[in-house]
């Protein structure tokens, strides 16, 4: 979960609408901090199409999903890291951007 601004934001709804979205084959969706509301949402993405911008993607999800849902930003990658059933370690995608703060990231 992603608390941003007084907000739980669930990544597993936004994760269905980028799904839908032409152009991506992974979505992952995690918690990076924020200067103004705690957390931010940061949409990690594995594109099939080169030509989808990070715009295409955030106002795919202002046309699908509440404002606060939203993505404020896009990070493509080749492969996500997986744990060996297959699941996506959210926990390694956080890493970077928790490192220097205090958090639960497990």
């Amino acid at each position: 979960m992603i608390i941003s601004g007084g907000e739980n934001i669930y990544p597993a709804e936004i994760e269905d609408a980028l799904m839908k979205l032409d152009g991506v084959s992974d979505a992952a969706v995690i918690g990076v901090p924020g200067d103004r509301c705690g957390e931010t949402v940061k949409a990690v993405i594995t594109r099939v199409a080169e030509g989808l911008s990070q715009g295409d993607v955030i106002s795919h999800c202002r046309k699908n999903l509440p404002h606060y849902e939203c993505p404020s930003s896009v990070e493509w990658m080749q492969d996500s890291p997986r744990n060996p059933s297959g699941k996506i370690l959210k926990t390694e995608l956080r890493k970077p951007y928790w490192q220097d703060r205090k958090r639960n990231v497990s």
